[in-house]
């Protein structure tokens, strides 16, 4: 549609002012009355061409006047071209939509591997957790929507001197109960028993790294003792990842590298990247206009790190899987870290694929009550299940206004969802709010109104018995209403925002988009009658409906977020 108008103003420019521009680029105005699209070219080959912007403009506008798919087009402003197209067109282009919505896509080709969540082993899920657990399937479920084979990746913290520290615990303070049987509060208790415990007796610290380095040389007691808990975490947490919609397909963790951080150790020493430090350490160190200090591989006394876990893991996941992108998600303070990790690997002479640490920022609460105190975990579990319990007063509240015949799924579905979406929907890179009030309310941007639009379109489509996925008959429509052209122009967005949120790793831009559409859809079904229109009127109205809810469909569950089909 858009290739149309390119191919016609280039030719305007190169025939009436000798000019052979680059891109031509086409948007949406922001005032939806300006048109259905618009180009600013004239703008900005006006200094160039050493011409008025609005001789530029009407010489293109003219032109697109002649072409069969344009209705109208005017100039406004400054030189603005502003083109309406003929309602059959945008209807026929709907069909793009209806294929972004629904296709399956294949996953072939060299992965894209997605690394995120990474808790540590013998904890539970804290808040703070959501944020790359969440973001990072996210990124996942569009990066496979846009065809991409992606390998979704949780690295666990299931290695180092915490272990030695539990397992000190276990033996002092643990009773008679089997490892086995512990549960994962359980374990929680006992790592924070031992910190409290060590602040008043140090010989604590050193009595644990002196049992973490016999579970690295193979003690059999504490091999079983370490994966006992790993697979006490392991089933705890898929339990809160079900919830959230979240899967991987590998969960290799820090304990998985460790024979092959040696061959690491040893090629870095070789080619003098790795160079000696204070007491023993072994160090790699960074131009001075790089601003990074030393990054630290190998301790003196021998004992490795997370910088050293994370170099073979890149070089086994460049050997194994060869993969066309890794992309790891964490917090801010990650930052440096994978600088100096991407800048080591460089060094080394590995050739990278492209490599990105996706950030966010930190997690503020609009109640300080639920900040966490020293000592504590405020645990994930917890807060949605503080969610599902605030949802299910909301369904109260509202009374017949909510209807379902499955009241703890509904609750389930729209606390769940208010939690997501209220992470989602902010910009990553800023830091993120929690606000229990605005996640929930009904009205504002939130999940419970993107669930109670689309239960809305579905009840309409009820209604008229309309069969959604007969796509055979097409709107025969010579005008469209103001509310029309918008919610159309608005669906057909889709497929962009989806590809733009996707390549710029930014969740919101999704969430944003479809609050807009949840908010065009609603004016219109507000001020256009769609079951007693008639003819090919209703027909429009019906096939706009039935779009907007597979569009808020697809959309939310990009965001591991599930609609009802009731509400």
């Amino acid at each position: 549609m858009h290739q149309k108008l390119t191919d016609a103003a280039r030719q305007v420019l190169e025939e009436e002012f000798h000019s052979s521009p680059g891109e031509i680029s086409w948007r949406r105005p922001q005032d939806p009355t300006h048109g259905d699209s618009t180009t600013v070219v004239a703008l900005q080959l006006a200094k160039t061409l050493k011409k008025n912007p609005l001789e530029i403009a009407e010489k293109i506008a003219a032109k697109m006047r002649t072409l069969s798919d344009v209705e109208k087009a005017e100039v406004a402003g400054p030189g603005y071209v502003n083109i309406w197209f003929h309602p059959q067109v945008l209807l026929k282009e709907l069909a793009r939509t209806r294929t972004a919505a629904t296709a399956k896509v294949s996953r072939k080709g060299p992965p894209v591997i997605m690394e995120y969540s990474q808790p540590n082993i013998a904890k539970p899920l804290g808040i703070h957790h959501i944020l790359s657990t969440v973001v990072g399937q996210v990124l996942t479920n569009m990066h496979r929507h846009q065809g991409d084979n992606v390998l979704a990746w949780n690295y666990l913290g299931d290695w180092g001197t915490q272990f030695g520290k539990l397992a000190v615990a276990y033996k002092k303070w643990g009773g008679t109960k089997p490892a086995s049987s512990l549960s994962l509060d359980e374990l929680l208790a006992l790592y924070v028993r031992f910190h409290e415990e060590a602040e008043k007796n140090e010989a604590l610290e050193d009595e644990a790294r002196a049992t973490f380095r016999k579970l690295e040389q193979g003690d059999q007691e504490l091999r079983a003792f370490w994966s006992a808990v790993v697979e006490i975490t392991k089933k705890s947490l898929n339990v809160v990842y079900e919830r959230l919609h979240v899967s991987f397909d590998l969960d290799l963790g820090e304990s998985f590298y460790e024979d092959k951080m040696e061959t690491v150790l040893e090629e870095g020493k070789k080619k003098g990247v790795f160079k000696e430090g204070e007491k023993g350490s072994w160090i790699v160190e960074f131009p001075e206009e790089s601003n990074m200090p030393p990054y630290l591989v190998q301790k003196g006394d021998g004992a490795t790190l997370y910088s050293t876990r994370d170099l073979a893991q890149m070089r086994y996941r460049i050997d194994t899987y060869h993969p066309q992108a890794i992309y790891i998600v964490t917090d801010i303070a990650q930052k440096l870290h994978f600088e100096q990790l991407e800048a080591t690997c460089k060094q080394l002479g590995w050739e990278l694929p492209t490599f990105e640490n996706i950030l966010f920022g930190r997690m503020r609460f609009a109640d300080q009550k639920m900040s966490t105190r020293k000592g504590n975990i405020l645990k994930l579990e917890e807060v949605l299940d503080e969610a599902v319990r605030r949802a299910d007063k909301m369904i109260e509240e509202h009374g017949d206004a909510i209807q379902t015949d499955d009241r703890p799924a509904l609750a389930e579905m729209i606390g769940t969802g208010a939690l997501v979406y209220g992470i989602v929907s902010q910009n990553r890179k800023m830091d993120i709010v929690f606000d229990w009030d605005r996640m929930l309310s009904l009205d504002g941007n939130s999940a419970p109104y993107l669930q109670y639009t689309h239960a809305r379109a579905k009840s309409v489509l009820r209604k008229a018995e309309f069969n959604e996925d007969d796509d055979s008959e097409t709107p025969s429509i010579d005008t469209l209403t103001e509310k029309e052209r918008l919610l159309l122009n608005t669906l057909l967005q889709f497929e962009g925002v989806v590809k733009d949120a996707c390549s710029e790793h930014m969740p919101h831009i999704l969430a944003q988009y479809l609050f807009e559409l949840c908010q065009c859809y609603n004016a219109f079904y507000n001020s256009e009658p769609i079951l007693k229109a008639e003819g090919e009127k209703r027909l429009l109205r019906l096939r706009l409906t039935s779009q907007t809810a597979s569009v808020l469909r697809v959309g939310a569950e990009l965001l591991t977020i599930r609609v009802p089909d009731r509400m």
